[in-house]
């Protein structure tokens, strides 16, 4: 089916170079195809896939940016998704993979001659996703960074979606705002913003990868977006019908375009660490803008890997049992100091630490008098080893002296490490989280509103509902069992100062001053696993019966995002302790009780 070997003449090899294989008589092109190709196939759906040595795959940039020669290797092309794969065992177990999904039907002609990065002409390979009303267009293997450019993680949903209402909120505040996803992929972060905010946001998606920006235009004009002003050439003849908005697509480093232009929203959601980036966020950066910074490197975070937490973030950390929260404390911490840097502090409006990331929300403050404020809460963090008591140090205290608990002095050696230095202060901004749930609610995002409640519970370190008293100040709105509050002079103030002057140092400090009357009472800092400190033999209470109690005994306690068995509480270990030990049952008393409950 490749070539006709009865004809006469030489023939060249279809699967391999004219340089390396030159033509022949078919008597030689036979054994050469049966030997080489045919022989180390693999078979799929009565198909046969051949070894290919074709330069179809295109080599990798050296470190110079210049094409490397001479990497062709040989591959296979699968029949499902045309994916290109080296090794013979990788593609057995990728097609077990298409079959595990169900997808056993062939997608790939053998006759396309079009190269891989070209959208427009091979469409049917890609597949289209859609999330929150934005369809995307994604190359194959769009979840293996390693295999493809255009990275897509589906697991990211509530990132983005946290995200976008912390800029919507801000759009409230100031419109029309400059804003930049720095790190575009396939654009699904960008498109959002630009399909449900319109004219109150100006978008730009970069990425530094010619293949992400081709396929970012693409997706542009699948949800009817014109891209613009500097890349409207290339879309102005393909795009058809009337544009919802306009989208600003350049090719560029993203340390690059924010020294060049200042934004008023940034978005750092790179593959890893992100601290390579703060200093040129922080550099343009408006003032009262927001800078939100995500960081899936959770294994430098989790305390996996000490020797790489402490080159990227200068932090010394042990795995404790509050080891995602120390994570979110350690980037806020690194965020702090890039912003000081530049003069500039920080209000930290959100901290998310789950399974596949760490989120911070800052709101940066500009001047000398606000990065030195926001230094002073860069702290150590002592650490003891054996019950896990922890409390930040502060100057001047030794470090046995600190801790509550005795245990430097019933038990040998050293107990106590420092850690850090770490971010001090609050994780949450009452008021902004008040804000996000109504913009999660206005935009049908039903998926973070259940953590969105959680996090305003843990800001105010209540398990109550919030309530708002002062009906003057602030109207109180219901919306899915929530109150939520908003500020009626914010409303009667009419449109958002568009003069793009700077304010004045009387203007700023009132502006802060609200920013601080937004933010409740501080919430206390970490929390406490109550299997982890639950008795061994002893039935432990509810978790909900175990914070009733707390309450009761007169502590400020609420459940915490960051561990579902965790209780974020103002009482010391030693009174957490007892107060689990006071109502923790026997197991024979339980079935003693069982035994003298009269059947029915």
């Amino acid at each position: 089916m490749l070539i006709d070997l009865n004809g006469a003449g030489r023939k060249s090899c279809p699967l391999c170079p004219e340089e390396k294989f030159k033509a022949c008589y078919s008597r030689k092109l036979r054994r050469h195809l049966q030997n080489l190709h045919w022989k180390v196939y693999v078979e799929f759906d009565g198909q046969k896939m051949c070894i290919c040595h074709l330069p179809c795959r295109h080599p990798k940039p050296s470190q110079s940016g210049d094409q490397v020669l001479g990497r062709h290797v040989a591959h296979y092309h699968c029949v499902v998704c045309s994916v290109t794969i080296a090794r013979k065992t990788d593609m057995v177990s990728h097609l077990k993979r298409h079959i595990n999904k169900g997808e056993t039907k062939s997608s790939y002609s053998g006759s396309q001659d079009v190269l891989f990065e070209e959208p427009e002409t091979s469409s049917q390979v890609y597949e289209i996703m859609k999330e929150l009303d934005t369809n995307v267009q994604l190359f194959p293997m769009y979840n293996t960074p390693q295999k493809s450019e255009t990275y897509f993680n589906r697991k990211m949903k509530s990132n983005r979606q946290l995200v976008f209402c912390s800029l919507a909120v801000l759009a409230k505040e100031k419109s029309p705002l400059e804003c930049l996803d720095a790190f575009g992929a396939t654009g699904i972060t960008g498109l959002q913003w630009a399909k449900h905010l319109r004219n109150a946001v100006k978008v730009t998606i970069t990425d530094i990868s010619e293949i992400c920006v081709k396929m970012i235009k693409r997706n542009c004009e699948l949800n009817q977006i014109q891209v613009g002003p500097r890349g409207i050439e290339d879309v102005a003849g393909e795009f058809k019908g009337v544009p919802i908005t306009t989208v600003e697509v350049t090719k560029m480093d993203a340390n690059v375009m924010m020294h060049l232009r200042p934004f008023d929203y940034i978005h750092l959601d790179p593959f890893g660490t992100a601290v390579n980036f703060l200093d040129a966020a922080f550099r343009n950066v408006r003032n009262m803008g927001i800078i939100s910074v995500t960081s899936t490197d959770t294994g430098s975070l989790f305390a996996k890997s000490p020797n790489v937490t402490l080159r990227h973030y200068n932090c010394h950390i042990v795995r404790t049992e509050y080891y995602k929260e120390l994570a979110a404390r350690m980037v806020v911490a690194a965020v702090a100091r890039a912003a000081g840097r530049c003069n500039k502090g920080i209000d930290v409006l959100l901290a998310v630490a789950l399974e596949h990331f760490v989120l911070v929300v800052v709101r940066v403050l500009r001047g000398p008098t606000q990065a030195d404020e926001s230094a002073k809460k860069l702290r150590k963090l002592v650490h003891c080893q054996w019950c896990e008591e922890r409390v930040f140090l502060k100057q001047g205290n030794m470090v046995d002296d600190t801790l509550p608990c005795n245990c430097h002095g019933s038990l040998p050696g050293k107990t106590a490490v420092q850690l850090g230095p770490l971010w001090s202060g609050p994780l949450f901004n009452t008021g902004f989280l008040r804000k996000m749930l109504l913009a999660a609610v206005q935009h049908s995002m039903a998926d973070i509103q259940p953590l969105v409640k959680t996090l305003i519970c843990e800001s105010d370190c209540t398990t109550l509902k919030p309530v708002i008293h002062g009906a003057s100040a602030f109207t109180n709105q219901v919306e899915c069992g929530v109150i939520i509050k908003t500020s009626q002079s914010e409303e009667d103030s009419g449109p958002a100062d568009q003069s793009g002057k700077r304010k004045t140092v009387e203007e700023s400090r009132n502006t802060v001053k609200k920013l601080k009357s937004d933010s409740s009472l501080e919430h206390p800092a970490f929390y406490y696993s109550i299997h982890r400190h639950s008795m061994r033999g002893m039935n432990m209470p509810k978790l909900n019966k175990f914070l009733q109690y707390l309450t009761e005994d007169g502590f400020r306690v609420s459940r915490t995002h960051f561990d579902p068995t965790g209780v974020r509480t103002d009482a010391t270990l030693e009174q957490f302790k007892s107060v689990l030990t006071k109502y923790s049952i026997p197991p024979n008393n339980i079935s003693a009780t069982e035994a003298n409950t009269p059947s029915s």
